[in-house]
């Protein structure tokens, strides 16, 4: 792999947002988006990175981007140095390997999360109320459980802290009938054909969240598409509905942060190398399984 990248530096180039894992400049019209090696539990960026974290995010993202191309097109200009305007190439040791320019969208301003199972917040709500969303699920329904049939649950996009989920009729208001119907219906038709690929290669996919944006009257795809930070994946041959699931994202960071006395409040505390390598190694086995490719 490399070395950890967890904030990048392009001198001249103007940063127009810093997220969690995500550093985005503006570039003659268009996008930079560089993915660091940060990761964030509980809302709180961890003092470190994980290593080829970046890498991994923006590959993975790029098989999904041609993998989905014949269903959407997508916000992908290039992912090549070598084509990057020029002012660009003088950082390609930060930039190689994780990073995309892209055109640059107006956003639709919701994400676009499909569910085939029972998990996460959508667990949380359907204990509650019986429903995900708004959506009502048959009774008796146990944690992980697979939905009868995947499911489009709209959220609000937040700035800091989660997002908040919200009922296909709230996301109407927010943008429009015709416009939130058709997002569900992409957002649908993408999470099937991917899932159907992922299964072949072992993996369950969830849940995942979308990002749509307007370019030049068209719609496209855009930020990272199915990563282990915008999705759960689950291994296939060790599926046991019933109960949280193993999963190839940050399930190590999260479980040794629960066994410290931390307020989940800045500053997080450090992660021990163990923590870190296993982390890492998740990463990169997902996105061996799903491309059959290496780093």
């Amino acid at each position: 792999m490399t070395n950890v990248i967890t904030t990048t530096d392009l001198p001249g180039i103007e940063r127009v947002a810093t997220g969690k894992v995500r550093d985005v400049y503006s570039i003659e019209g268009n996008l930079l988006i560089v993915a660091t090696d940060r990761i964030s539990a509980f809302d709180c960026i961890l003092p470190q990175g994980i290593p080829g974290k970046g890498r991994v995010l923006t590959r993975m993202s790029l098989f999904w981007f041609d993998l989905l191309s014949a269903v959407i097109p997508n916000h992908l200009i290039s992912a090549d140095v070598n084509a990057f305007p020029a002012p660009l190439r003088r950082y390609r040791d930060q930039l190689e390997g994780r990073s995309m320019l892209v055109k640059r969208c107006r956003m639709e301003p919701v994400e676009c999360v499909a569910r085939g199972y029972v998990s996460g917040s959508g667990w949380k709500d359907y204990k509650t109320t019986g429903a995900i969303c708004g959506i009502e699920l048959p009774a008796g329904l146990v944690e992980s459980d697979k939905l009868p049939e995947p499911i489009f649950t709209p959220a609000t996009k937040a700035e800091t802290g989660h997002d908040e989920n919200i009922s296909f009729e709230t996301a109407t208001r927010l943008i429009g009938r015709q416009t939130t119907a058709l997002l569900r219906d992409l957002t649908l038709l993408i999470y099937h054909k991917a899932s159907t690929y992922a299964e072949s290669r072992g993996i369950i996919i969830a849940d995942t969240k979308f990002e749509f944006g307007w370019y030049d009257g068209e719609l496209l795809l855009a930020d990272e598409v199915l990563t282990p930070d915008s999705s759960r994946f689950w291994p296939r041959k060790e599926y046991a509905p019933g109960g949280p699931q193993k999963s190839f994202d940050k399930q190590f960071v999260r479980d040794y942060l629960e066994t410290l006395d931390w307020n989940k409040q800045p500053p997080a505390p450090s992660l021990p190398a163990e923590v870190i390598e296993k982390t890492a190694a998740k990463y990169l086995e997902a996105y061996t399984r799903l491309t059959g490719d290496t780093l």
